[in-house]
């Protein structure tokens, strides 16, 4: 223990035991699965992440070593710690430079959003380097001001290798890109029986990895139009499922995004429809419609379908106003006679 923490502070990392866990230490080889809480906090105390907080749900942050995490001192700190343990790590800004695009990515899975989301095409030290912002005024400044943080750890469970399935986003990428139809494929079973949830889980899980494998590549080369063609199937599938779970506002995003890019996608502009006559914006809702019937006539009945729903939903609404606003006038003139008796 005592020779950990020497080489630990000789790295500009200090390390205190808060509950010592149990067994023996691990040998932690490459391919050592490990699921962990973790806490981030600036030297101050102010909380910048927790991943039993994250999107509120409580859920585990896992990581398999020697696969190149873009935090490296995770897991350095990780590999001196027993299961169960939970410690606390004040690590210095060498190790922590890189955290604001780390906390960005996570906050973005956490969301249910594309964990590249905000980031630009370039290095990992490039965004160390870069001021555009990220979207939270704590990254920023943490971005624009790099200075030491403190990580309070909790090492739930540590699967050795070959004990567990290699999930996507630890795999090489020739093994990403051949598991990518078959996850296509699972959602799709999944959609099919129902489990609306789980389905949008597959179709994310391939979406962000495609969209990792895109990130090396130069935009608008063949191989970045190459991801991009695959993700928009996955893309539409997900906007589905999110439409069936009432995400509207989500899929307003997606298809605007697919449709900025390709504007001759009749999905994508069906979907985007669909959600504007959720959320109320019918001006939008009917020049999506009609802009599905343009590229593809043979829809016709479908759009018209969708058209009249949304105007029996208006109807709907604008009646049940009416119904309110005359109730709230007849207590209002009631009340308003018993003050001039009384």
């Amino acid at each position: 223990m005592e020779e950990i923490a020497i080489k630990l502070e000789a790295d500009g990392i200090i390390k205190k035991d808060i509950s010592p866990g149990k067994g023996e230490f691990s040998p932690f080889p490459d391919g050592t699965k490990v699921k962990f809480h973790f806490r981030t906090s600036l030297c101050d105390g102010t909380v910048l992440d927790d991943s039993r907080t994250m999107g509120g749900r409580c859920k585990p942050m896992e990581l398999i070593l020697g696969k190149k995490f873009k935090l490296p001192v995770w897991e350095q700190v990780l590999t001196t710690m027993r299961e169960g343990e939970v410690a606390d790590f004040t690590c210095d800004v060498k190790h922590t430079a890189i955290y604001p695009s780390v906390s960005l990515s996570l906050r973005n899975i956490s969301k249910g959003k594309d964990p590249l989301d905000g980031q630009r095409h370039c290095c990992g030290i490039a965004q160390v380097h870069s001021h555009h912002s990220m979207g939270y005024p704590d990254l920023d400044k943490l971005q624009t001001n790099p200075q030491p943080l403190f990580f309070t750890l909790e090492l739930l469970q540590i699967l050795p290798p070959g004990s567990f399935q290699m999930e996507i986003w630890a795999m090489t990428d020739e093994e990403k890109l051949g598991a990518i139809p078959q996850i296509h494929e699972e959602g799709n079973s999944l959609f099919k029986s129902g489990d609306i949830a789980a389905a949008a889980e597959k179709y994310y899980s391939a979406i962000a990895c495609l969209k990792n494998l895109q990130m090396k590549e130069r935009p608008g080369d063949e191989s970045w139009i190459k991801f991009d063609h695959m993700i928009t199937p996955l893309l539409l599938n997900y906007c589905q499922c999110k439409y069936l779970q009432g995400q509207y506002y989500e899929i307003l995003d997606h298809c605007s995004s697919i449709i900025n890019k390709y504007d001759d996608n009749v999905k994508a502009y069906f979907k985007r429809g669909k959600a504007h006559a959720a959320v109320w914006n019918e001006a939008e809702a009917r020049a999506d419609f009609a802009r599905v019937v343009e590229l593809d006539p043979t829809l016709e009945s479908s759009v018209t379908k969708e058209v009249r729903a949304m105007e029996e939903r208006i109807r709907k609404k604008e009646k049940e106003e009416k119904g309110r606003y005359k109730n709230l006038f007849t207590y209002s003139g009631k009340a308003s006679a018993a003050a001039t008796t009384g």
